[in-house]
């Protein structure tokens, strides 16, 4: 086990800030564009470190993701139950129940098997564009910086370029989705 999940366990105010400060941006972003607010991305993630800590106290719990993976599956999956059974609170022993855990899983697995296929598909594409999704996509830089980084004249033509990588992406993706229908 490593470190951040021992301290996850021992409840350090330290780690539960980094995790804050890590994942909270992307985590907000998530429910701002899913029908939330701030309020409610602070409330989702109170009650996903509730269910973070709830996991690394039983025994038989293996992180098989990063942390940021996990709290982000966690999140992900809380928000679309909320948004199913609107206006519903989740009590502890919904969020300790088999079926709940389960799906948190299930979530977890799922993100894993993206973010995978997502690094093989930045295999496949030129280096700028891989360069470029990382920048936009996983550090969160804004266009405005994109452009002064890669030495575009203006923001129109970062827009432009970042549009030609996802599509470069999206090429890859198809190819290899015909393929595994014919293989």
């Amino acid at each position: 086990m490593n470190n951040i999940t021992i301290d996850l366990k021992t409840e350090n105010n330290f780690t539960f800030g980094k995790l804050y400060r890590d994942n909270f941006a992307k985590i907000a972003k998530f429910v701002k564009n899913n029908s939330g607010n701030q309020a409610d991305a602070e409330d989702l993630f109170q009650d996903a470190m509730m269910v973070l800590v709830e996991k690394l106290r039983q025994d038989n719990f293996q992180l098989t993701a990063s942390i940021d993976t996990y709290v982000y599956a966690i999140c992900k999956n809380l928000w679309f139950k909320k948004l199913r059974d609107k206006n519903y609170e989740l009590s502890v022993d919904e969020m300790q129940s088999f079926d709940f855990l389960s799906s948190i899983n299930d979530s977890i697995e799922d993100e894993k098997n993206y973010l995978e296929r997502l690094k093989g598909y930045l295999l496949k594409i030129t280096d700028h564009c891989n360069r470029l999704i990382h920048d936009i996509f996983f550090k969160e830089k804004a266009i405005g910086q994109i452009q002064k980084d890669y030495g575009y004249s203006s923001r129109h033509n970062a827009q432009n370029q970042k549009h030609k990588c996802v599509e470069q992406i999206r090429k890859v993706k198809e190819k290899e989705e015909k393929l595994k229908k014919v293989g």
